[in-house]
C-alpha cells in the first residue's frame, strides 16, 4: 500500500515531468524556425509580386487593344435568305448572291482598301445544333472563298459560325426561319 504522502509526491513528479515535456523553446531554436518560415514567406511574396506584374501587364495590353478597337467598326452588310438564296440545309451561292457579293467587293475596293471582313454564318434552329454550327461555318466559308476569288486577301477575311444562336427573327414561322438563314459581313478597319 502506498502512503498518502507518496501519492502526493508521485503526483508532483508526474506533473513536473509533463511540464518538462512541454518545456520552453530556446531563443536559438525559435530564431531558426522563424528564419525558415520567413524565407518561405519571402519566396511566396516574390512569386505573388511576379504574378501580379504579369497580370497587370496582361490587363494593360487588353486595355490598349480595346482602345485600338474602339471606333474601328465601319459597317455591316447582311446577306439574308432573300439576297443570298441559301437553300435549306445548303451552303451554295446562287447567281444572285454572287452579284451581291460582287457589289460588296467593289465597295470594299473603292472605299476601304485596308479593312478586315468578318463573315458570320447563321442558320435557323431546325435540326441538331452541331449540324447547324457546321452549316453556318460552311456558308461563311463559301462567302470567304468567293471574296478571295474576287481579290480580297485571305488574311483580311475571318469566318465564324453562330449557327442558330443569334436569330434575327422568330424560328416558329417559315418567314422567320428564312431570315435566320443568313450571312453577316462585318467590316472593320
Amino acid at each position: 500500500m502506498i502512503l498518502p504522502v507518496s501519492k502526493v509526491v508521485l503526483a508532483g513528479v508526474l506533473m513536473a515531468g509533463v511540464a518538462g515535456l512541454g518545456g520552453c523553446a530556446t531563443k536559438k531554436y525559435v530564431r531558426e524556425q522563424t528564419a525558415v518560415v520567413g524565407s518561405r514567406v519571402d519566396v511566396v511574396e516574390t512569386r505573388v509580386t511576379a504574378v501580379d506584374g504579369v497580370a497587370k501587364d496582361a490587363l494593360d495590353r487588353a486595355t490598349a487593344a480595346g482602345k485600338l478597337a474602339e471606333g474601328k467598326f465601319l459597317f455591316t452588310e447582311v446577306l439574308s435568305d432573300d439576297s443570298m438564296k441559301f437553300p435549306v440545309d445548303q451552303a451554295t451561292l446562287s447567281p444572285e448572291a454572287q452579284a451581291r457579293l460582287d457589289a460588296f467587293v467593289e465597295k470594299l475596293k473603292s472605299e476601304n482598301k485596308n479593312v478586315y471582313v468578318e463573315v458570320q454564318g447563321h442558320t435557323d434552329a431546325s435540326g441538331p445544333k452541331d449540324h447547324n454550327y457546321k452549316l453556318g461555318e460552311e456558308r461563311a466559308e463559301a462567302v470567304r472563298r468567293y471574296l478571295n476569288q474576287k481579290g480580297v486577301a485571305l488574311n483580311r477575311i475571318g469566318t465564324i459560325s453562330y449557327g442558330p444562336d443569334s436569330p434575327a427573327a422568330d424560328n416558329d414561322s417559315r418567314e422567320g426561319r428564312q431570315q435566320n438563314r443568313r450571312v453577316v459581313l462585318v467590316v472593320l478597319s
